[in-house]
């Protein structure tokens, strides 16, 4: 679909203001198909909700947003469909109920695929229902009627930290995927022949490169040439079992005075979030901080593809913004890109020490990680 923005018109627009309008964030006595003001409040406060990048335009995400918003569980049957899987509030609330209920269900992503199938099919199992892995009425009802076997706890995101636990500390045999933003045709923020997409894959090679030499597998998801988009980026992840996924951008804004570094994490607006996701963006954060100056940006829950359709834990950081002079001369400088790779290598071994063996951070050198990770093989062997 077209981005919509304030100024627009047309039966597009009719059908988001009655969207926002149900959802209780427009107040529109007199149905409109004006993109005024009122609705680009609603919209950005809609974003703010969701995850989504608050711009106060519809695009694809956010329209699809909007309309998976529309449906609770019990509106339609939900089952899985290969070729177009079915998406929408209901099948979050759906992944959510099976989690609580014990049944592993994969990460509550709104998506309804095969993983959530299988509880579904397990749950109905057990219960004495049809199993034919549709959540029709009488499976809806046996939801609602039955309690949790787990309150106050995220299942899945607790098998995500047992997970990490059980890695071991050692790097060597990790499988990381290594996400250069944009790509091919689409170059990113361009200023001055300084392209997003060319620093990206530079840094990911300078990061592949320092992750090889730990004994760490990393695989790109892209050449110079490619641009796959962000669901094909997220599904090779998922078909090479990736152990972690960590996706490279630098940002732009309309200011140039806007500066600084940013990570973000999967989380939803109603507390779902990746508890180690979040602590691997809060370790890159700190790393690439102490190890730069940067400012400090910030981490941040968001429901963008990338972090939410992938099954290990993915982290995106938006390192530095090219309008800005001071920030893309940095960028810019190969030097400074390998400081920056070698912090989020830092911040990687962090997660996976469990607070064993640390050092400050911004202290932690290449240098440091290699001989820790020979001992450690060592004390293994032994």
């Amino acid at each position: 679909m077209l981005l919509l923005r304030r100024g627009d018109f047309g039966p597009d627009v009719a059908e988001v203001r009655a969207t926002l309008t149900r959802l209780g964030l427009l107040s529109d006595p007199q149905p409109s198909q004006v993109f005024d003001l009122p609705v680009e409040h609603a919209v950005r406060a809609f974003q703010q909700q969701r995850g989504l990048i608050t711009d106060g335009i519809v695009g694809p995400a956010t329209y699809r947003a909007l309309r998976d918003a529309t449906y609770r569980l019990g509106d339609r049957p939900l089952a899985y469909l290969m070729s177009q899987p079915v998406t929408g509030d209901d099948v979050f609330a759906l992944q959510e109920r099976l989690l609580e209920l014990g049944y592993d269900a994969g990460r509550p992503n709104g998506e309804f695929g095969q993983q959530t199938e299988q509880a579904l099919r397990s749950f109905q199992r057990d219960y004495g229902l049809i199993v034919d892995g549709m959540c029709g009425p009488d499976t809806v009802r046996a939801l609602r009627q039955l309690q949790p076997k787990v309150r106050g706890g995220r299942p899945v995101f607790l098998r995500e930290q047992e997970r990490v636990r059980k890695a071991g500390p050692r790097l060597s045999g990790k499988r990381i995927i290594i996400d250069p933003g944009h790509g091919g045709a689409d170059r990113g923020v361009v200023v001055n022949g300084v392209s997003e997409a060319d620093v990206m894959l530079d840094l990911a090679r300078l990061l592949e490169g320092k992750m090889a030499a730990t004994g760490m597998e990393a695989l790109l998801t892209r050449g110079p040439h490619n641009n796959p988009d962000e669901s094909e980026r997220a599904r090779f992840a998922n078909e090479a079992g990736a152990d972690l996924i960590l996706s490279l951008h630098s940002d732009g804004n309309s200011s140039p005075l806007a500066n600084g570094v940013a990570s973000f994490h999967y989380g939803t607006g109603n507390g779902t979030s990746s508890t180690v996701g979040e602590a691997l963006a809060g370790f890159i954060q700190r790393e690439l901080v102490a190890r730069t100056g940067m400012l400090d940006c910030g981490t941040h829950p968001k429901t963008w593809d990338m972090l939410r359709m992938t099954k290990c834990t993915a982290v995106r950081v938006e390192v530095g913004y090219l309008t800005n002079d001071q920030d893309r001369a940095r960028l810019a400088t190969p030097a400074f890109r390998d400081v920056v790779a070698e912090g989020i290598l830092v911040a990687v071994k962090r997660l996976y020490l469990l607070g064993k063996d640390d050092q400050p951070t911004g202290t932690f050198t290449l240098d440091d990680l290699m001989r820790h990770e020979l001992a450690t093989g060592q004390r293994s062997a032994g």
